[in-house]
């Protein structure tokens, strides 16, 4: 409603036209809703691939035991041509135990990262560490007959993240990557952190943290090399 028209409104009602304390308020809270508005377009803009990602996990959670047999990794099914696993297996979890605390890390993830990503970047970024792990498991993991989760992807995110702050000059950056290399330290020489496997309901592959990890920071590299490669030119 324009100032205009509701000081009309106020002078048909009995009120002076010369008040405009009430007049004021409808526009303020115009304004405070379009920034809310358009606060929310940017981030679902940059961070949709975060959105998809809990929207796929959650569905095959809903879809139960039938959804994880379908889509978590099976080495042997994927050499048989079962390729859709490759993907699936990222986003369907062992149980709702399994599912929420790699929501909460990804919801976290993508609030913390919302200035350093982009959509196209955490696109990157999730097929880089979804690809590593794949590619690991198969190639180094033989012995691992099956896998699901999101926790590898997670690593990737964060080991990216940590990069990107570094270079911007972002001390956080060092943390994260202080943080993250500890824990990777501690799951390939000890074994995975204490009681990870009671929480989650089952056997924590590590390697797949490893090789998540691995993908992130290569993306991120190769992002960055591309991005200073075009500012020269």
């Amino acid at each position: 409603m324009h100032t205009a028209t509701f000081g009309y409104v106020r002078q048909a009602a009995g009120f002076g036209a010369e008040d405009s304390t009430v007049v004021e308020i409808p526009i303020v809270n115009k304004g405070l809703f379009a920034k809310v508005k358009d606060v929310a377009h940017w981030r679902l803009r940059r961070e949709w691939p975060i959105l998809a990602l809990a929207l796929a996990s959650l569905t095959l959670e809903v879809a139960g035991d039938g959804g994880r047999l379908w889509g978590r990794y099976d080495g042997a099914l994927v050499m048989q041509g079962e390729y859709w696993r490759l993907i699936t297996a990222h986003v369907v979890h062992l149980g709702w135990g399994h599912l929420w605390p790699n929501l909460t890390a990804l919801v976290l993830i993508g609030a913390l990262f919302e200035d350093l990503f982009d959509a196209g970047m955490w696109l990157l970024l999730a097929a880089a560490g979804a690809g590593s792990i794949d590619l690991g498991l198969l190639l180094l993991n033989r012995e691992v007959d099956w896998y699901v989760g999101l926790s590898g992807v997670l690593h990737g995110f964060v080991a990216a993240g940590a990069l990107t702050a570094w270079i911007r000059g972002q001390s956080i950056g060092w943390l994260l990557a202080l943080g993250l290399a500890a824990k990777l330290v501690w799951e390939q020489t000890v074994g995975p952190v204490p009681f990870t496997a009671a929480a989650v309901g089952g056997p924590v592959v590590v390697a797949s943290h490893l090789y998540g990890t691995a993908g992130g920071l290569l993306a991120a590299a190769a992002a960055h090399i591309v991005r200073a490669r075009r500012a020269r030119v």
